[in-house]
């Protein structure tokens, strides 16, 4: 009786092992690659926001020009800057989608068409 309690004794210390395992082979293969994707995401976010300022001050900056700088700008033609703001605004966005658009997530879409 000894010897088979002996006998469980050892499986139950082998498959406590195999558990403990199992739970840190888990925790280094998910949280690992969570806390650098969480890095990830938080750095882009983050020069996300200072590129929009950035974009934002510098349009301001294009229509103080054209309203202080230029003398054509003045009496019925004073909307022309921001005209031409808001096209090149409109352009930067354009830029910016299309660039998203064919980025690596558009490499890994599959090829749609019938092919012969």
């Amino acid at each position: 009786m000894a010897k088979r309690s002996k006998g469980l004794s050892a499986l139950r210390d082998r498959s406590g092992d195999v558990v403990n395992l199992i739970i840190s082979y888990l925790k280094q293969e998910t949280l690992g690659p969570l806390k650098s994707l969480g890095r990830f995401v938080a750095y882009g976010a983050i020069g996300s926001v200072f590129l929009g300022i950035g974009l934002i001050l510098l349009l301001v900056a294009v229509l103080r020009v054209l309203q202080e700088e230029t003398a054509v700008f003045h009496g019925n033609l004073s909307w022309v800057p921001y005209l031409i703001v808001a096209v090149l605004a409109l352009g930067i966005i354009g830029l910016s989608l299309w660039r998203i658009g064919s980025g690596p997530a558009r490499r890994r879409l599959p090829k749609t068409g019938a092919s012969k």
